[in-house]
């Protein structure tokens, strides 16, 4: 399952530069999360980095985009391939 960031962020700037998968960006009031890109650091670290450094704990779990430990090691997989394909390209 993808994460998300409440409205309880406080725009602290913590998340974004510890997101292996750049998937955290800046939204129109406080800091989003792409969920098609959000793999909860699976394939990187043990723990969601953006959740670890919050120092407000507004980054819960996205119900509305629901994923295995399988899925998320997919779209890992899927994301590290893409990117090996642009350096290359690069």
């Amino acid at each position: 399952m993808a994460l998300k960031i409440t409205l309880e962020c406080i725009n602290c700037d913590v998340c974004e530069p510890v997101c292996p998968n750049q998937a955290i960006y800046m939204g129109e009031e406080i800091y989003q999360i792409d969920p098609d890109l959000c793999t909860e650091c699976v394939g990187h670290f043990d723990t969601p980095q953006c959740q670890l450094f919050c120092p407000v704990d507004c980054i819960p779990h996205d119900s509305e985009h629901v994923e295995s430990p399988q899925d998320l090691m997919q779209k890992y997989e899927r994301l590290q391939a893409v990117q090996t394909g642009s350096e290359k390209n690069g």
